[in-house]
This record gives C-alpha cells, structure tokens and sequence, in this order.
C-alpha cells in the first residue's frame, strides 16, 4: 500500500482513509466509520473507501465549527429523535387488588399425589 497520494491528473488526488485521519489528526477507523453511517463524503473503489481533495475540504466544512455559520451535526438526519413521554407514577386507591402468588406446580403435583 502506497504512503502517498495516488495522482490521476493536476484536478484529481485520491487519499486513503489513513492519509485523511493524518490530515484530521483522528483514528483511521473514525474516518471510515463516518464514511460507513455516510456523515461524511466519500467514494467508495475497489471495496474500499477513497477520499477526493474536494471530499477533504467538504470534510473540514462539515466539521467546522464556526460560530457565524453552524454546520448541521448529522447531515441528512434529524436533530432530534423524538422520544416517549415519561411514564407517571399512579397512586395507590383504595380500589386496589392484592395480589395472591401462584402456588409452584411442583407443590400442586405433591397435593394431588398426597390427596
């Protein structure tokens, strides 16, 4: 495997996930496991992920973090999961039923057979 960028022509570079994490001074696998839950963009060659220049710069942009212009946190997902209303607690009334436990069906077996 190959430490530099591979030139095709003056436009385009390709870079490994490893060469974009030196970039981002991150792990490997946090740049591919971006690419895989697709919150970053990426080509994906060969079975393996390949990153443009362009792909870098659009990286960076989504990851800024400027107070002027926020980047959205999850591109193309919603900001918030919607979640279940909070179970309220009921008080006792006086309607309440007690519960009796069930007798184990070892202990009716030994009724039966003692009866």
């Amino acid at each position: 495997m190959a430490t530099d960028a591979t030139p095709l022509d003056d436009d385009l570079v390709i870079l490994l996930p490893a060469q974009v994490a030196e970039i981002f001074r991150c792990s490997e696998w946090w740049i591919k496991e971006q690419a895989r839950k697709e919150r970053i963009p990426y080509c994906k060659a060969g079975g393996s992920y390949k990153f443009s220049r362009q792909h870098v710069k659009e990286i960076a942009r989504i990851f800024s973090h400027d107070a002027a212009t926020p980047a959205p946190a999850n591109p193309g997902r919603p900001s918030k999961v919607p979640r279940k209303p909070r179970r309220t607690t009921v008080a006792p009334s006086s309607e309440s039923v007690q519960l009796v436990a069930r007798i184990p069906r070892r202990a009716q077996a030994a009724r039966q057979q003692a009866a």
